[in-house]
């Protein structure tokens, strides 16, 4: 598959192939045309294309005949059907013989750009057996997915980062992954030969916090019977990665605080100090000002944390990446659970796009790996999915499909005003009687749409 996504329209009707060409040309696709089904599989048999547009009435062959050439020879290639509004009977049944979608001509621009983006993406999930590229060297390394413009951000900050020594705070939701940032900032630095040494602050009581991060001397304490490295002496030349600050004890931060600007550590039970050479990485996913502002942070340990702040975006906020993860976690977690899954299912797909995934990439992949262990076939279907997505999806799928209706009814009052004013040249006495409506009613309507004006 090409880097720039291909779309090739078909319609016999030039004026509507130039009108979709200028819709969806600042979508980044390659855009091509054909007037007849006769074009179309010529330009297939010797091109790719990744969605094609196809116009049901046309003359020679039409919009069943090429629909049903095309899925013979290339099942991979995601159709979108377009139709006279008498002939919504015939898209349905082109969707049940493969077509992805249909649209009634002519079609709403939001709706037709929403939708040949869908099938672009449940064409990108379907087919990719490609190992998934980078965007830094480092990336497939450090198992981070994605090709969004979000996700491009973040790895170019994080490529500049990692060659540095400052100190970063990695900021983000639940499940974002904070800690496989961490892991590329290490992967990329000087210190990347040297050991990741990672701890999180909220898994320890506070004392054995203090012992496994700053270490111990035999006998410092009841049960101490030898001498224990700490993990800043563990990460000697490498990083320390502190997951959870927020969770800091208080009594702990002066310590930490001072590990930070002398680079010396002082192990329980000793009376030396140890200088440490260590890199310091940090994750939350709480708001660290202000567990300063309600004093259970210290602000100068903030300061001292925070050189360089990185936000790892929520999945909500980058949801371009679904068919990659989706695509990444069906092979991984197949291979896992020893099941082989041979694609998904389109209202799998879309009940997914319907979530808002509040717990994130480490929500998706549990979903996911469920699916895989409750599926009965070797394609994923929406019967596998929690009943809170196929739920949340249906509310906004319905509430959606709602706005979209009083859209069109608004829209068709609206044709109707003016082509009665038309008619009746602007009389309003006139067009209210031709309408059966009174005259202050018409008034009203021609308010409402902006008509006032007369023509």
């Amino acid at each position: 598959m090409s880097e720039t996504p291909r779309l090739l329209i078909v319609d016999d009707e030039a004026g509507h192939r130039m009108m979709v060409r200028a819709v969806l040309q600042d979508l980044g696709y390659e855009i091509f045309e054909a007037a007849n089904g006769l074009q179309c599989m010529e330009f297939l048999e010797k091109n790719h294309a990744d969605v094609v547009l196809l116009d049901i009435k046309m003359p020679g062959l039409d919009g069943m005949q090429v629909l049903e050439r095309i899925k013979r020879g290339r099942k991979d290639v995601q159709v979108v059907m377009l139709t006279a509004f008498g002939s919504v009977g015939s898209a349905v049944e082109a969707m049940k013989k493969g077509a992805f979608d249909y649209l009634i001509k002519p079609a709403d621009i939001d709706e037709l750009k929403a939708v040949i983006q869908q099938a672009y993406e449940y064409r990108r999930l379907v087919k990719s057996e490609r190992p998934i590229k980078g965007l830094s060297p480092f990336k497939d390394d450090a198992g981070i997915i994605g090709e969004s413009s979000a996700m491009g951000q973040l790895l170019d900050m994080v490529d500049q980062v990692g060659r540095s020594e400052a100190n970063v705070l990695i900021l983000g939701e639940s499940g974002t992954g904070k800690e496989l940032v961490a892991q590329a900032l290490h992967r990329v630095s000087p210190r990347r030969k040297n050991p990741l040494i990672s701890i999180n602050s909220s898994a320890l009581p506070a004392d054995l916090l203090e012992s496994e991060l700053f270490g111990y001397q035999k006998g410092a304490f009841t049960g101490a019977f030898k001498d224990k490295p700490g993990k800043f002496q563990l990460a000697e030349k490498g990083t320390l990665f502190l997951d959870e600050i927020a969770d800091f004890p208080l009594k702990l931060q002066p310590k930490l605080l001072r590990a930070l600007q002398e680079k010396k550590i002082q192990p329980l039970g000793d009376t030396r100090e140890i200088i440490v050479d260590v890199r310091f990485l940090a994750a939350t996913n709480k708001d660290l000002l202000h567990e300063v502002r309600a004093e259970n942070f210290r602000q100068d340990l903030y300061y001292r944390l925070n050189v360089v702040e990185i936000r790892v975006p929520a999945l909500r906020e980058r949801m371009e990446d679904l068919p990659l993860l989706v695509n990444h976690f069906i092979r991984v977690l197949g291979k896992k659970n020893r099941k082989q899954v041979k694609g998904i299912s389109r209202n799998f797909l879309d009940a997914l796009y319907g979530y808002s995934w509040p717990g994130n990439i480490r929500e998706l992949e549990n979903v996911i790996e469920r699916a895989i262990i409750l599926s009965r076939s070797d394609v994923l279907d929406s019967a596998v999915l929690p009943e809170i997505i196929v739920t949340e999806s249906g509310r906004k799928s319905q509430a959606h499909l709602i706005q979209s209706s009083q859209e069109a009814l608004e829209d068709a009052e609206k044709k109707v005003l003016k082509e009665a004013l038309n008619t009746h040249q602007g009389h309003r006495e006139n067009t209210a009687k031709a309408l059966g409506i009174s005259r202050r009613t018409l008034q009203y309507k021609l308010k409402k749409h902006g008509l006032t004006r007369r023509s």
